[in-house]
């Protein structure tokens, strides 16, 4: 089974600036890869309206789905619903339900909608809500595209509804082997059997300064996956083997 195709853009000045840290694409990386959806990009971009607009139009037409995080806030920064409508040509105004949503969730804490709010309740023509069950301003999907908020607690809430409605294709499996082995030393095994297994993803990940490398092969399918992580076990027996294994998860 082919695995729809994903990409990501985290959108703000804050994340570009080193002022805020990024975990949003560590957990949607994760979330996607159980459900069985290939994360094939994630670029980091500022809040500028073209620059945004640009990047939502060029990814959208690669992949299957795109997610956005950050910029749908209710200050003048938050410019990423107008951005994403303005990729799509549509029109952007307050939508009724939107605005309801608002003003419920706002009245229950004794608060006021007020103008700057409301900036959370612009959703463009033809876009479906992402419920917000945190915070209540919602997110949106639009096309392929998905956009959320950059707050953490809420991102997560709005993936977990968007990917329910995804469907994903079978599971990355994941088999690695930790050994004390230089990166050096394993370069040449290591090409041998990614060249003999072009599909079985393979990669290095070296710790101790060197003096070690954990080593992950993925695929989707258990029997290739075995066929190749035997093979890398027989390459490397002549450099001392792996010292520890974890079959496939």
């Amino acid at each position: 089974m082919t695995q729809p195709t994903a990409a990501m853009l985290v959108i703000g000045d804050e994340i570009l600036s080193g002022r805020t840290r990024d975990s949003n694409a560590h957990h949607l990386a994760n979330v996607l890869t159980d459900a069985g959806v290939s994360l094939t990009e994630i670029r980091m971009i500022p809040d500028d309206h073209e620059i945004i607009a640009t990047a939502v139009n060029e990814l959208r037409a690669r992949v299957d789905h795109l997610f956005t995080s950050g910029g749908i806030g209710p200050t003048h920064d938050d410019i990423t619903a107008d951005s994403v409508a303005a990729a799509f040509g549509a029109h952007i105004g307050i939508r009724p339900d939107a605005r309801a949503i608002l003003e419920e969730a706002y009245a229950k804490r004794g608060m006021e909608v007020n103008e700057a709010r409301l900036r959370m309740a612009r959703i463009p023509d033809g876009a479906a809500l992402i419920e917000n069950p945190v915070s209540s301003a919602p997110g949106f999907s639009l096309g392929n595209v998905h956009v959320m908020a950059g707050v953490p607690a809420v991102f997560t809430e709005m993936v977990k509804s968007v990917v329910a409605t995804i469907e994903g294709g079978a599971p990355l499996l994941s088999w690695s082997f930790r050994c004390h082995i230089g990166e050096g030393d394993l370069a040449g095994p290591l090409g041998d059997c990614a060249a003999e297994y072009p599909d079985v993803s393979m990669g290095s990940y070296p710790f101790g300064g060197g003096a070690g490398a954990v080593l992950i092969l993925r695929h989707t399918e258990l029997t290739r996956l075995s066929e190749a992580a035997n093979a890398l076990r027989v390459a490397l027996d002549p450099l001392g083997g792996a010292e520890a294994e974890t079959p496939p998860n």
